[in-house]
Parts: C-alpha cells; sequence; structure tokens
C-alpha cells in the first residue's frame, strides 16, 4: 500500500463528512387499539402461506421441473 493512499482517501472523504444531513424527525405513539389474538393469527397464517405455499409447490413439483420435455 502506497503511502499517499492514506492521504488520498482522506482528501476524497472529506468533503462527505462536512455535508449537512437532515435528521429524520420520527415519533411514535401508542396504538389507537390493540390488535386480539384473532388478528395476529390471521395475519401470521396468511404471511406463513404466501412464504411457504409457492416454495412448498416448486420443491414438490422439482422432478417434473428437471425433465427435458
Amino acid at each position: 500500500m502506497s503511502v499517499l493512499t492514506p492521504l488520498l482517501l482522506r482528501g476524497l472523504t472529506g468533503s462527505a463528512r462536512r455535508l449537512a444531513m437532515p435528521r429524520a424527525q420520527v415519533h411514535s405513539k401508542p396504538p389507537r387499539e390493540q390488535l386480539g389474538t384473532m388478528d395476529v393469527a390471521i395475519g401470521l397464517t396468511s404471511c406463513f402461506l404466501c412464504v411457504f405455499l409457492p416454495a412448498g409447490w416448486v420443491l414438490s413439483h422439482l422432478e417434473s421441473y428437471k425433465k427435458r420435455e
């Protein structure tokens, strides 16, 4: 590694450090109403089905996809 590499890198990143970046103003409030057990169960079941059902379909039909027609 060259002796000039740290100086070059410092010169390239120096202008980026001086830029003023606005900070995001994120405020959170408590939920208006709590989620019930049934709401959570329906949400988790739908996420599970949307992710694993297509993957299971592909894996179960993998041998037919390998065959050349």
